[in-house]
């Protein structure tokens, strides 16, 4: 294959689509950052009263662990650091999970394009700080889904100052 892109590149660039995609269907407006110094990715804003914005830093991985009602995400120290701080508009992690073969993350007909699988998200401001080295797992709820209805919630959440 004469791909310039490497494996985590395309993962990176599909789970933003993923994001762009929803934010679009949700009717709003979407910020990729130019620099990832404050560990995020994209910024999400709704319209209406108190202009809501939730801030993300957006993951895509093969490698995710179910374990209850949670999947299990290893997260670099610097990004888990850069989440769990209190800032004035909320941060939330969203982790796309990708099939295992890359050959099933993207499929195109007449009919549809569909990029597997799903997205989720969680906010882990307030979290305790670590002590771990490079990397601490994080527990991301299935039932928080990163989907339309999702992003409607965490919009409103933001508006109202209850994402947390």
């Amino acid at each position: 294959m004469d791909s310039l892109l490497a494996k985590t590149d395309i993962e990176e660039a599909l789970s933003l689509a993923y994001v762009h995609a929803v934010a679009a269907a949700a009717g709003y407006v979407i910020a990729l950052r130019t620099f990832d110094r404050d560990g995020i990715d994209v910024t999400i804003e709704a319209g209406g009263g108190f202009r809501p914005k939730i801030d993300a830093q957006v993951k895509a991985t093969i490698n995710l662990s179910e374990s209850g009602e949670v999947l299990k995400f290893p997260l670099k120290r610097r990004n888990y650091d850069h989440l769990i701080i209190p800032t004035q508009t909320p941060r939330i992690l969203i982790v796309m999970h990708l099939p295992s073969d890359q050959l099933d993350w993207v499929k195109v007909d007449i009919e549809a394009l569909v990029l597997k699988n799903c997205a989720y998200w969680v906010c882990l401001t307030g979290a305790p700080e670590t002590q771990n080295g490079a990397q601490i797992t994080v527990d991301v709820p299935i039932a928080n889904k990163f989907d339309v209805r999702g992003l409607v919630g965490l919009l409103e959440m933001s508006r109202t100052g209850t994402l947390r």
